[in-house]
């Protein structure tokens, strides 16, 4: 069992960046590839970057790529999501999640376990 905590979100001017934290419990927390999703209302769960394991493989959304970068510390149980160059339609809840094994899935039904979100908005 794996729990997650967001944290950083908030607002920013267009321009601006945030760095989001997802605190995570457990032991084996290395095993775990982990996942930075985000929501709009009304509008489906999207991938935003993925991270192996071991750090040494990240994969991003093409709409974030060059200006969001994740990141983790095992050592402290942790992954960041730093968002530079913010755009408006960066606006959105995000979530961090948890699955075991490879970090090569971008769906959120491959992830098993789920933060609660923190919300980001970004004005114009």
């Amino acid at each position: 069992q794996v729990q997650l905590v967001e944290s950083g979100g908030g607002l920013v001017q267009a321009g601006g960046s945030l760095r989001l934290s997802c605190a995570a419990s457990g032991r084996t927390f290395s095993s775990y590839a982990m996942g930075w999703f985000r929501q709009c209302p009304g509008k489906e769960r999207e991938f935003v970057a993925s991270i192996s394991g071991s750090g040494g493989i990240t994969n991003y959304a093409e709409s974030v790529k060059g200006r969001f970068t994740i990141s983790r510390d095992n050592a402290k149980n942790t992954v960041y999501l730093q968002m530079n160059s913010l755009k408006p339609e960066d606006t959105a809840v995000y979530y961090c999640a948890a699955r075991p094994g490879s970090s090569y899935y971008y769906t959120p039904r491959s992830y098993n376990y789920w933060g609660q979100g923190t919300q980001v908005t970004v004005s114009s």
